[in-house]
């Protein structure tokens, strides 16, 4: 169902989520509606719009926005995790002005609607790690989670000061097969199955026992546009809405790959992201976006290592051709 009177920008579209958002919105309000936006180029060829964007150009920003007359903004520009830590100042700068610059363009009626992603970065240490409810302690140990709980206060603040429509999820550790991963912590769920079809074996920097709240991308992907699409009444967290998928541990996944791969080893070498995973809850609790708008997650680990190894094998063995 195409909808001609929405027009969406989605800044950070050649990364992890962006690449497979962009298809679903387009998916859902056609090809043309969606404008894709990025300091680098797609590393999967798409249809549609495509334009080069500075997520800290404000300038450069308005000049696409009055260009394609966008109503709607995702921005899912970030550094994360892992790759956050290598520099916490500039991690800390794009991760705040991008969302500030965004924020302030809506806040002058530039825009009309905003998504912008948290994550269970914003969790710590001190946070109860099962079930980990909506309201709880957040006292985030990395550069990431601090931003991230800093732009949900930021969210928060638009919204009840100046009536900002701006939604945001706190996404679990994301597991596709479309596009790379982008340096976080819950990488390992993707790189695993990259190397048992390629190798056979894949050795984990997190242990054995790491249990993480995880989701596959297409559930992520539907959770975004079921939020932004749910009527403005029944959003009742402007923060940031806990969003629950599959919880599992590196040996239970590998366990699951070895199923369908005879013969696959997973071997562990924890490395400086332990740290980062032992600080984040084993489960959360979504309960308020159950109730509020009706999320369901559709995905459980064997249905999910099943999908993900039914897309990769035939790419991965394609790719392997080419170069060979």
């Amino acid at each position: 169902m195409a909808n001609s009177s929405k027009k969406i920008l989605v800044i950070g579209s050649s990364g992890q989520i962006g690449t497979e958002l962009v298809e679903g919105l387009r998916q859902r309000f056609g090809t043309e509606a969606v404008v894709a936006g990025d300091i680098k180029e797609p590393q999967v060829k798409q249809e549609g719009p495509f334009v080069m964007v500075n997520a800290m150009d404000r300038h450069g920003i308005e000049r696409i926005l009055d260009k394609y007359g966008i109503t709607e903004v995702y921005l899912l520009a970030a550094l994360l995790s892992a790759t956050a830590e290598k520099d916490p100042a500039f991690a800390w700068k794009l991760n705040m002005e991008s969302l500030l610059i965004i924020l302030e363009l809506a806040r002058e009626g530039r825009i009309q609607h905003v998504y912008w992603p948290s994550s269970i970065a914003v969790f710590g240490p001190s946070t109860p790690k099962d079930r980990t409810p909506q309201h709880t302690i957040t006292e985030p140990s990395t550069v990431y989670g601090i931003s991230k709980k800093a732009g949900e206060g930021w969210c928060n603040y638009y919204r009840h000061r100046y009536g900002v429509d701006v939604r945001s999820l706190r996404y679990p550790g994301l597991i596709g097969w479309k596009s790379a991963p982008g340096g976080g912590t819950t990488d390992y769920a993707v790189h695993i199955f990259h190397e048992a079809v390629k190798h056979g074996r894949y050795t984990s920097f997190l242990g054995p026992k790491s249990t993480l709240p995880m989701m596959y991308m297409p559930d992520a992907i539907r959770a975004t546009i079921e939020l932004m699409e749910a009527p403005a009444e029944r959003i009742t967290v402007h923060t940031a809405y806990n969003l629950a998928g599959i919880s599992f541990s590196p040996e239970e996944i590998a366990a699951e790959v070895a199923k369908r791969i005879p013969g696959f080893v997973m071997d562990y070498a924890p490395d400086e992201r332990q740290a980062y995973a032992d600080s984040w809850p084993r489960s959360i609790d979504d309960g308020d976006a159950r109730r509020d708008w009706g999320w369901q997650p559709r995905y459980d680990l064997p249905a999910m290592v099943e999908d993900m190894l039914r897309h990769l094998k035939p790419r991965l063995q394609a790719s392997h051709k080419e170069h060979v």
